[in-house]
């Protein structure tokens, strides 16, 4: 509270948001706060303008340069998919019968979300099914697990038991459902380990 709306001095808006219907929250800051704030945004807009040297349109520049990134981004989620197509063939090819069941444990060069995806195919195109899928990035490792629905009624083996015994090798945890689990850890040179363990399992 103030004496009068003048004690408030200079003011910047910070965050607007609905509350309700037809109510709107405004959080600002005042005063000193308000100049720093001020001097912050130019400074950002400084550094910002210095990397785009000789940028007659800046904001145009800028915009450019999120276009640009946009379409590399979706370039290169095309070509991840098509190297995923490419590993999908060669893991069917590679795929044994281990106890009635079509097994395959190996590392890939993929992200999560494309193992992820590869994996859900797998378990339904080649039931009965178990993948084991392991990646590293730097120092960290990931794991993930995928049993197709007629394994897990069948032979009660879970994609989520099978993680947990798994994640330790390469010293971390995870979880997940029936169907498909993963794990991420801080030992990449634990992979090897967790492969061999998960064929021991099935």
């Amino acid at each position: 509270h103030v004496p009068a709306t003048g004690s408030i001095g200079p003011f910047r808006i910070t965050t607007e948001t609905s509350v309700a219907s037809g109510i709107r929250r405004i959080e600002a800051v005042t005063g000193s706060k308000a100049f720093e704030l001020a001097l912050s945004d130019r400074s950002s807009l400084s550094q910002i303008r210095e990397s785009y040297k000789g940028a007659k349109d800046l904001p145009k520049s800028v915009q450019a340069t999120l276009s640009k990134v946009d379409s590399l981004t979706k370039e290169i989620e095309t070509l991840m998919r098509k190297e995923a197509g490419n590993v999908k063939e060669d893991l069917i090819k590679s795929m044994v019968n281990k106890n009635g069941v079509n097994f395959i444990a190996c590392e890939l060069k993929l992200d999560a979300k494309s193992i992820k995806d590869l994996a859900f195919q797998l378990k339904s195109e080649q039931a009965p099914f178990i993948g084991v899928f392991a990646s590293r990035n730097n120092d960290k490792a990931g794991i993930a697990v995928a049993v197709s629905d007629d394994v897990i009624a069948d032979k009660g083996l879970k994609a989520g038991d099978i993680i947990r015994e798994l994640a330790p090798c390469i010293r971390g945890g995870g979880g997940g459902q029936p169907m498909f689990a993963s794990a991420g850890g801080t030992y990449p040179e634990g992979i090897k380990e967790a492969l061999s363990k998960a064929e021991d399992l099935i």
